[in-house]
This record gives C-alpha cells, structure tokens and sequence, in this order.
C-alpha cells in the first residue's frame, strides 16, 4: 500500500499521502497511525493517541452495558388447594415482577393423592392466566412435568 487516505488528529482530511510520509506526520505529533478502513481504495488511516482510544471505546462499552436491563426469572410456587386470599397475594406479586420487567415461572406442587387431581392445578393456572389477561405474554403454556405443573410469563411491551 503505497498510498492511504489521511485523516489528521484534528479530524480534518489531509488528503491521499505516501505511507512513509503519513508515519513520519504522527511521529512528529508523538501519536500514532491507526488503519481506519482497510478496504477502501485507497485505505484510510487516521492520525491518532491509540491507548487513549482504546480506553475511550472500553468506557463507552461499559456505559453501554449500564443501560441494559436484564430480565431475570422469578419463581412462585403455588399448591392446587391454595386459598382465595393466597392466591390474590401471589398475583399481586406476579404483577410486580412483570411490571419490574421480569419474566415469571408460575409452579403448582401436587403432592400424594392431589396428582389425581390434575384437572383443579390446571384450573388454577388457567383462572391466573384470565386474571392477568392484556398485561402478559403467555412464553409457556401450562404443562405437568412429573409432580409440578408450570407456565412462565412474560410482561408486554
């Protein structure tokens, strides 16, 4: 590459320049010549402090990352005998974690004799899910996995 398109510290275009002559302008700044565009024609290169942008692009990263939320999924553990005042506590606490913007893994435990009544878990989930009917996304429906029956929801957007 004989020849690269220059951009100087000061972010003005200096035009097309021999290599040799674009090194020697940032050794004189005591700055470096960093290849911006390899696959230009001619390649562009910039003169410019690389530690001091590459700290700035980590910086930037990291800001990035702040500004990220991160869903996490919650858990509620039901029984299929739960009471009427029960059930209203754990569904005021699925409403906070969707409205925190957390998905929710709603679990019913059958224990003993109740895994022959399937039908009052399933019955429970299903009134849950009309509850909190328009302020959900329903990711899984119910289903019996062993002893527990599970649905997971997810706040909308």
């Amino acid at each position: 590459m004989p020849q690269v398109r220059l951009i100087g510290d000061d972010a003005e275009q200096m035009g097309v320049v021999n290599t040799d002559e674009a090194l020697s302008l940032a050794e004189s700044k005591e700055l470096d010549l960093v290849e911006i565009s390899p696959n230009a024609s001619p390649p562009v290169c910039k003169i410019l402090d690389y530690g001091k942008y590459k700290f700035d692009q980590k910086k930037r990263n990291r800001e990035a990352q702040k500004k990220q939320k991160r869903t996490q999924l919650k858990e509620i553990k039901m029984r299929p005998k739960i009471d009427g005042h029960d059930y209203d506590f754990k569904k005021k606490h699925i409403e906070t974690f969707l409205s925190k913007g957390d998905k929710v893994k709603v679990t019913l435990q059958f224990r003993g004799r109740e895994m022959a009544h399937i039908d009052l878990g399933e019955a429970i989930l299903q009134k849950l899910k009309r509850d909190l009917e328009g302020s959900v996304i329903i990711e899984k429906e119910p289903k019996l996995e062993g002893r527990q029956m599970s649905m997971i929801l997810a706040p909308t957007k």
